[in-house]
């Protein structure tokens, strides 16, 4: 393929781009990346002059970024329609609002400083999937690129229309005191006026923006961030504690006890939630999620089904909307609702206002909503190192070896394992309720581990022991990034 000096091709992911800039994109890679996705905005909509909503995070060269990436889709023949300082949630946002054709929103998320990327779509409310991300790559790399005269045009205060959507709808009655913290990324200049403006009590945390993020990276699954807010909680008896990644399309729960509660489980009691107003509801979860939905009394009695799919934002995404279900919940932290919740992304601040509606229709704290739930054993999303090109073979190797176990019935802690599940990855559970996850990262080199248990903390251990011990054997993991 051409240029992949310029552009490495494993930037291209399962659903967005991401690069280390300059290191393996160059300022010249971007502008040939907006030509690829402007070619590809023109094939599927067949338009000559697509219009395009363009937005960046608040990083130090974001917006040097977004200007080459723009010059690619106007060489194209785009409209480009520039929104200014965004969260990827408020560019999905214009685009029903403005009724474009395609978003591109300049971000790396949660990723250390000096990664880049843009996550993108074309169809109202979704993001690409492997097969775009795939066409993209092959018409970027390939130079296939058609020509056409575009032009740019900036819209003034797009922000203010974003957080009047979200406010106006969703006003509470209770006050409810909310610690909101944001890393020092972009939702600090939306989540704390949104969140104030729905009938809450503010007390923010690291709301500057700062892109050197001087504490810790912006991600609410960073145990640092979410030990942080757990202590501003206890210090000002908030109800409830919030954390924000870098562009806002995620969030973390503290309850005012200062426990993390998993994303997981905050879906599942906002999903019970729902439930209850609305009756035969379905739900996507991804497959890294407690395996509580499936047992769980309430979501029965209320007659609605939930479904375990592959994990990343836009796979969650899209298959909400293949399914026409209410709502989405990734253990990431990324929640999806559809209509009449909202348009059928992921956008933090909107799952942050679906737990002030938990709280402000119970009489309850969320310590003790959350206790209600069944007690299970779970560890953190845990990330060994390992190598982008050779993450994937590990990993379908592992799904044969799983398998013969299971055809073997070979005991695990004393236990067969009794199902899989290879959606995405390997989860495989026991007739416990327990189980384990192997898949491989969508966006950084490495493998995605996961254990639960709903019958003791040595089992959820031993499941990761066991799932540790083929992971060695391979001679090609690295460290985790965390360990139980």
């Amino acid at each position: 393929m051409k240029n992949s000096k310029k552009i490495d091709p494993y930037g291209f992911r399962e659903y967005d781009a991401r690069w280390i800039y300059e290191k393996d994109i160059s300022i010249e890679g971007i502008e040939e990346l907006g030509k690829g996705l402007g070619t590809q905005i023109k094939i599927h909509t067949n338009k000559e002059n697509p219009r395009v909503v363009v937005g960046h995070d608040y990083r130090s060269y974001s917006e040097e970024i977004k200007s080459s990436l723009k010059k690619g889709l106007i060489f194209t023949g785009c409209y480009v329609e520039d929104i200014g300082l965004s969260l990827s949630p408020m560019v999905y946002f214009a685009q029903f609002n403005l009724n474009t054709d395609a978003v591109a929103m300049v971000t790396a998320s949660h990723n250390e400083n000096g990664w880049t990327g843009v996550k993108m779509g074309i169809k109202k409310g979704l993001t690409h999937a492997p097969e775009e991300m795939k066409e993209l790559k092959e018409i970027t790399l390939n130079q296939k690129f058609k020509k056409g005269n575009g032009n740019e045009k900036y819209i003034d205060d797009f922000q203010q229309i974003y957080k009047n959507d979200l406010i106006n709808k969703n006003k509470i009655t209770k006050k409810i005191k909310a610690v909101v913290a944001c890393g020092n990324g972009t939702a600090g200049i939306f989540a704390p006026d949104i969140l104030r403006g729905i009938g809450c009590e503010v007390i923010e945390l690291d709301c500057n923006l700062d892109w050197t993020f001087p504490k810790y990276n912006p991600n609410p699954e960073d145990l640092e961030m979410l030990h942080e807010i757990a202590k501003v909680v206890k210090e000002n008896e908030a109800d409830i504690g919030f954390g924000f990644d870098g562009d806002g399309d995620r969030v973390g729960v503290i309850d005012e006890q200062g426990n993390e509660i998993f994303s997981d489980k905050i879906g599942l009691l906002i999903a019970r939630n729902l439930s209850e107003k609305h009756n035969g509801a379905k739900f996507i979860v991804d497959v890294k999620s407690t395996g509580l939905y499936s047992t769980d009394k309430i979501l029965a009695k209320n007659n609605c089904n939930t479904l375990y799919w592959k994990t990343g934002h836009s796979h969650i995404k899209r298959k909400v909307n293949i399914e026409n279900a209410l709502a989405g919940f990734e253990k990431s932290g990324h929640f999806f609702f559809n209509e009449p919740l909202g348009y059928g992304y992921d956008d933090g601040i909107n799952s942050a206002i679906q737990v002030c509606h938990l709280l402000d229709n119970q009489n309850k704290k969320m310590s003790e909503i959350t206790n209600e739930l069944p007690n299970t054993f779970q560890t953190p999303t845990m990330a060994p190192f390992c190598k982008d090109e050779e993450k994937y073979n590990i990993v379908d190797d592992l799904v044969k070896e799983i398998k013969q176990i299971k055809n073997n019935k070979t005991l695990i802690d004393g236990q067969e394992i009794k199902d899989i599940l290879t959606v995405n990855g390997v989860r495989f559970s026991f007739d416990d309720g327990s189980w384990g996850l192997i898949r491989a990262s969508s966006n950084k080199p490495s493998l995605v581990i996961v254990t639960e248990s709903p019958t003791s903390d040595e089992r959820k251990k031993r499941i990761f022991d066991f799932i540790d011990n083929l992971l060695q054997k391979t001679g090609k993991i690295g460290e985790y990034d965390q360990k139980i």
